[in-house]
Order: C-alpha cells, then structure tokens, then sequence
C-alpha cells in the first residue's frame, strides 16, 4: 500500500502537502517492518521541524525506531489518538495513524523526496 498522493522520505516516513500544510506519518512498510507498535513520541505542537532531523520516536515489540521529519516547517498538529492507541499506526499508516501536520511547508522541500514508484523501487534495494 503506497499511496500515490504522497512523497516518501527513505527513512520510511511520508507526507502529503495539500496547500502549505503537510501530513506527515510513517510508511505501511514501516509499521510492518516494526510489528505491533506500542509506543510513540511525536514533537509538540508549535515546534519547529528541520528537514531531515529527528523529530519523534516509535516503539514497537521488536525496536524502537527514530522518527524523521521529511520537510521543514511548524507543528500545527499532533495526532492526540495515537498516545492511547498506536495501534492505530499499524491498521491504517496512511489515514488514522497520521502523526503530525506541519504549517508553512514550502512543496519545493519535497522534490527530492520519492513519489511512490520511487518508494517501491527504493523498497526493492532494502531486500
């Protein structure tokens, strides 16, 4: 599942920029490589995110894993839900399990991310 609506960061995380915000989560390959997620810390709103720096963690039963920010730009939003139910990362990474959403995104920081069949390409090198 790797919708086409988005652009992909090769640390796992997407993002779908409507205007400029961004919605931002991580990847269905990614919360299947993780397995059952139990855990996760995303950035407060008003923080400010830096393309490409650690922004949050995500715990599961096997790892625990860093979270990326795959554009620059203000948290607006945080996914509130998902402290008291991260599983909802593993049912639907794309739609409920959404992390944060960014204000002030410029959607010129996104061309070097990956569309979608760059992911799945991206995804046949990590095997």
């Amino acid at each position: 599942m790797i919708p086409g609506d988005c652009r992909y960061a090769k640390t796992h995380e997407w993002v779908k920029i409507q205007g400029s915000i961004a919605t931002v989560g991580i990847t269905d390959h990614a919360q299947d490589a993780l397995g059952d997620i139990t855990y996760v810390e995303l950035p407060k709103v008003g923080a400010a995110l830096v393309k490409g720096k650690e922004c949050g963690v995500i715990e599961s039963v096997k790892a625990a894993s860093d979270l990326y920010a795959p554009v620059s730009g203000t948290v607006s939003e945080v996914n509130e839900a998902l402290t008291t139910a991260p599983e909802a990362i593993n049912k639907d990474p794309h739609g409920a399990g959404w992390f944060y959403k960014l204000s002030g995104v410029k959607s010129a920081d996104a061309t070097d991310l990956l569309d979608a069949a760059g992911y799945t390409a991206f995804l046949e090198t990590e095997k």
